[in-house]
Order: structure tokens, then sequence, then C-alpha cells
């Protein structure tokens, strides 16, 4: 069964958004990972090293995820800067449903095994809409 979270892009201010976002709704942060805790060969820009690479806030029975943008990347605004992202059971379910949603659309990572341990892919779809796809391989919080 699929799990659906929104998962929000900052430009440099993720850390300050999430802590704001904790002082409304309580709890703790079980991942907070920055771009320099990537291995060396997957570090976007040495500048980008403090920004955040992803963090999570359950809230009531959903978790909030988050992150920097790179500056390689350049910067969101809003409306471009959130994602779904859909927590999956086994590969086999994150496969199928990757294939279905990137039909007509664009895929901008792969899925693939990744250093954090997870079976992960990012798209837009054909109607402009960014999804991330995710496997936990390992028992690391999200």
């Amino acid at each position: 069964m699929a799990a659906i979270y929104p998962y929000l892009v900052f430009n440099g201010n993720c850390e300050e958004a999430f802590n704001f976002y904790k002082s409304a709704f309580g709890g703790e942060f079980p991942y907070v990972g920055r771009f320099k805790d990537a291995p060396s060969d997957q570090l976007m820009s040495p500048s980008d090293g403090e920004r955040i690479m992803h963090m999570s806030l359950p809230i009531g029975k959903t978790i909030l995820m988050g992150s920097d943008s790179s500056t390689t990347m350049g910067d969101v605004s809003a409306g471009t800067n959130f994602s779904i992202s859909i927590s999956v059971d086994s590969k086999e379910e994150a496969d199928k449903l990757f294939q279905a949603l990137t039909e007509g659309g664009k895929i901008t990572m792969p899925l693939q095994d990744t250093f954090w341990g997870s079976y992960f892919g990012m798209f837009k779809d054909k109607f402009g809409i960014d999804w991330m796809i995710n496997h936990d391989t390992n028992e690391v919080a999200i």
C-alpha cells in the first residue's frame, strides 16, 4: 500500500521553515540530512554543503518532508516548490507506479538504489506535477 506525503522545496531556508512548523505542530525530526553528508561524488556544489538535502516532520498520520534547492538547480518559487512523495512497500510496486506515472512525462532521476538506502526516483508527469517514488530498503526513518 502506498503512502503519500507532501514534499516542500526551499531556497536555502528549509531548516528555518521546518523549525517554524515544529513550533506549531510539535514533534521531532526523525532525520535531517545535509548535502555535505552525501558521498563526495554526489555533492551538487561545495556551497550547498550546509543546505538541507532531506528532513521530515511527522504530523499526525502523515509526514511533512522537505529540502533546499541546490544552487546548481536554481531557485524555486511558489507553485514550483513542492512534489508529491509516494512511499511504497516493494521495488516492484515502485517500478509499476514509476512506469505508469511517467508516461508522457519527463524523468529527472531514474529509479535506482541510493546511498541513503532507498530505491528512489523522481519525475515530472505529463501535467507538470513533480513526483518522487521511494521504497526504503533499510530501517532508516524517513
